[in-house]
C-alpha cells in the first residue's frame, strides 16, 4: 500500500472512469491522513497540522471523495449563481480536476429564503454556493474536521459525526434527573449565529488555509440579480459552515467549568447554536454565567438573543430540541420526565393534516407509503423519552383524519361500507388502515399504515463525551456500541441476514455455530478510524468471547442511563 504522501503526487488524469474508482482505497488514504492530523492536533503541533492539511487538500484521493460527497447530497441538483449542475461521469472527473488552489476564486453565493421551522411566516436566509465551490469546501472540510473533533467541547452534539440530538437529551437527563440535581437552567439562544460570526476571529483562530477561507468569507452573495458584500458571518448552506460555527463556539464548556465549584451544579450542553447551562442558583446564572457567556460571544462577533435567552426553574420546565424537560412532584419528591414538546406535537399533527389535504387524488396504498416514513421518523426521534401516551394520542388523531379522508372520497356511503373498504382487522387489532397493492408482475401485497404505539420506548445510551472517530483506540467502543443498539432494534434483520447468508450460520473466528439469539458482537473488517462503515460488505458477526480474544478487550459498554 503506498503512503498517503506518495498518493498526493498521483495525477487525476490517471483516473479515466468515474464508475470504476476503487473508493475503499481512496477512503483509506484520506482517513490515514486525517488520523495524523488529529494526532498532531492533540499534541498541539499546529505547524505539522497545517502541513498535513496541505498534503490532504492537494491529494487525488481527497479531491475524488470531496466531489463524491457533494454529489451524493440531496442538494446536488440545486445550482449556484452559475446555474451549473453535474450529472455525467465526465463532468464529475472534470470537477475533481478543477480543484486547484492556485487559480481558485469562488463565485458569490445565491441567496434564497425558506420558512423557519415552527414559524412558517418568518423566513431565514440560505446562501447556496456553486457546485465547484461546494466541492472545494468539502475538500477543506476533510482536512479541518479532525482538528474540530479533537478541540471540540465534550458536551457539544450538533453537526458532529456519530453524535445526535438523542445524546444531548440523554445528557440533560444525567444532569437534571437526580433529587440533588440543579434546580435552574439557562436556555441560551444566539442571535443569527451563522450570519454574524466575526471574520477576523475565524481567520486568526481556525487552523485551516486562511487564504482560501478568506476568499469564501468575502465572496458576497447575489439576491435578485444584485451583488452584496459580506463583512461578517459564514453563509448557511455552505458545506464547511457547520464546522466553522462549531469551532467558533468551542471553548464555552471550558468557560463554564472554570466558573464551576462544589455545590453549584454547573453543567453545559450544546447542540449547534442552542445550549443550556444548569445551576443550583438562579443568581449564579444571572450574575456570573450569563455575563461570562456574553463576553465570550462578543469576542466572536456574536450576542445572545435577549428575548429567547431565559432562566427557568426545573419545576416549570423548558423545551430543548423538540422535547420538554420538567420535574413533577411524585410521592413527596420531584421526578424528571422528558416528553415530546407541545410545539413538536402540534407541528407534526399540522404536517399530517396538510398531507391528507393534498392527498385527495392518491390511492390508499400511495397514501400509506407517503405517511409511513413520517410516522416512523417522528416516533424514532421521540422513542427515547416518555412518549407512549403521546404515541397513542397521535395514532388516534391520525385514524380520525384518515376516516374523514375516506368519507370525503365517498360522501354517499355509510360508515359500515367505508370501514369495510379501508380498514381491516390485523393481528387482533381492529380498524387498521390497510389495503392490497397490485404490483407490476401481477402479484398483490398487503400495505398497512404503521402505528406509533407499536414502536417500543427504549432509553438512549449516550455516547461517551470524550470519544471521536479520528482515534483508533475508540474503534472497539463504536463496534460494541452499535452491537448493543442493534440487538433490540429493527437492524436485527440485517444481522440475521449476514449470519445466514454471508457466514453460513458460523462464527468466522471459531467456525462454530452462531445464531442471532446468542451473544454476538459486530466486528468491522475496516475499522471506523480508517473510514469503515456499518454496512453489509464490511461487517462480521462474531461471538462475544471471540471478539474479546481477537481484540483483547472487554465488550461491555458502561450504561450511563
Amino acid at each position: 500500500m503506498p503512503t498517503a504522501e506518495l498518493c498526493t503526487n498521483a495525477s487525476i488524469s490517471s483516473v479515466n472512469d468515474w464508475n470504476s474508482i476503487n473508493w475503499d482505497y481512496h477512503v483509506l488514504i484520506v482517513r490515514k491522513l486525517q488520523l495524523r492530523i488529529a494526532k498532531a492536533s492533540e499534541q498541539k503541533k499546529f505547524n505539522k497540522v497545517k502541513r498535513l492539511q496541505w498534503i490532504l487538500t492537494h491529494s487525488l484521493s481527497a479531491k475524488l471523495i470531496a466531489v463524491r460527497d457533494i454529489l451524493q447530497n440531496s442538494g446536488s441538483k440545486t445550482p449556484g449563481v452559475d446555474g451549473i449542475t453535474i450529472k455525467t461521469s465526465k463532468e464529475k472527473l472534470a470537477l475533481a480536476k478543477s480543484l486547484r488552489r492556485r487559480d481558485y476564486k469562488p463565485l458569490p453565493l445565491r441567496r434564497i429564503y425558506i420558512p423557519k421551522a415552527g414559524n412558517k411566516k418568518k423566513l431565514r436566509p440560505i446562501s447556496i454556493p456553486t457546485i465547484r465551490d461546494r466541492a472545494f469546501q468539502s475538500l477543506h472540510t476533510l482536512a479541518l474536521l479532525p482538528v474540530s473533533e479533537v478541540t471540540a467541547d465534550h458536551n457539544s452534539y450538533g453537526f458532529r459525526p456519530k453524535r445526535s440530538c438523542a445524546d444531548a437529551i440523554a445528557q440533560s437527563f444525567i444532569c437534571l434527573g437526580r433529587q440533588a440535581s440543579a434546580r435552574f437552567t439557562l436556555e441560551g439562544d444566539i442571535r443569527g449565529c451563522f450570519d454574524n460570526i466575526s471574520h477576523e476571529w475565524m481567520l486568526n483562530n481556525i487552523c485551516t488555509d486562511t487564504v482560501i477561507l478568506e476568499k469564501w468569507l468575502k465572496a458576497g452573495y447575489v439576491e435578485i440579480d444584485k451583488w452584496f458584500t459580506t463583512d461578517q458571518g459564514t453563509g448557511q448552506g455552505g458545506i464547511i459552515s457547520p464546522v466553522l460555527s462549531n469551532m467558533t463556539l468551542d471553548g464555552m464548556e471550558a468557560l463554564i467549568n472554570r466558573l464551576s465549584r462544589l455545590g453549584n451544579r454547573l453543567n453545559f450542553i450544546r447542540y449547534a447554536d442552542d445550549f443550556i447551562v444548569t445551576a443550583y442558583s438562579k443568581d449564579l446564572l444571572e450574575q456570573q454565567v450569563k455575563p461570562a457567556i456574553e463576553f465570550f460571544l462578543k469576542e466572536r462577533g456574536l450576542e445572545l438573543s435577549q428575548e429567547k435567552t431565559v432562566i427557568t426553574k426545573i419545576t416549570e420546565g423548558f423545551d430543548f430540541l423538540g422535547q420538554n424537560v420538567r420535574k413533577y412532584p411524585a410521592n413527596g419528591k420531584l421526578k424528571l420526565l422528558i416528553t415530546p414538546s407541545k410545539k413538536s406535537i402540534h407541528s407534526f399533527k399540522q404536517g399530517i393534516t396538510q398531507t391528507l389535504r393534498k392527498a385527495r387524488h392518491l390511492t390508499q396504498a400511495q397514501l400509506i407509503q407517503l405517511l409511513n416514513p413520517k410516522i416512523t421518523g417522528w416516533a424514532n426521534y421521540h422513542r427515547g423519552v416518555v412518549s407512549k401516551k403521546i404515541f397513542n394520542d397521535i395514532d388516534n388523531f391520525i385514524w380520525r383524519n384518515l376516516y374523514r379522508w375516506a368519507k370525503r372520497r365517498h360522501p354517499n356511503k355509510g360508515t359500515r361500507w367505508i370501514m369495510h373498504k379501508y380498514f381491516k382487522k390485523i393481528g387482533g387489532a381492529n380498524h387498521r388502515f390497510s389495503t392490497n397493492e397490485l404490483l407490476d408482475n401481477g402479484a398483490t401485497i398487503e400495505v398497512t399504515l404503521k402505528r406509533m404505539a407499536d414502536i417500543p420506548i427504549k432509553r438512549h445510551i449516550k455516547i461517551k463525551k470524550e470519544v471521536h472517530p479520528f482515534d483508533s483506540k475508540y474503534d472497539a467502543y463504536y463496534e460494541q456500541r452499535t452491537s448493543d443498539q442493534w440487538r433490540n432494534n429493527s437492524e436485527r434483520n440485517t444481522v440475521a441476514y449476514i449470519i445466514s447468508r454471508d457466514q453460513y450460520d458460523l462464527c468466522p473466528c471459531c467456525h462454530q455455530s452462531l445464531t442471532i439469539n446468542q451473544r454476538w458482537t459486530i466486528s468491522l473488517r475496516t475499522k471506523p478510524s480508517l473510514g469503515g462503515e456499518f454496512k453489509l460488505g464490511n461487517m462480521d458477526i462474531i461471538h462475544t468471547k471471540c471478539y474479546e480474544v481477537r481484540h483483547n478487550t472487554p465488550t461491555t459498554i458502561t450504561k450511563i442511563l
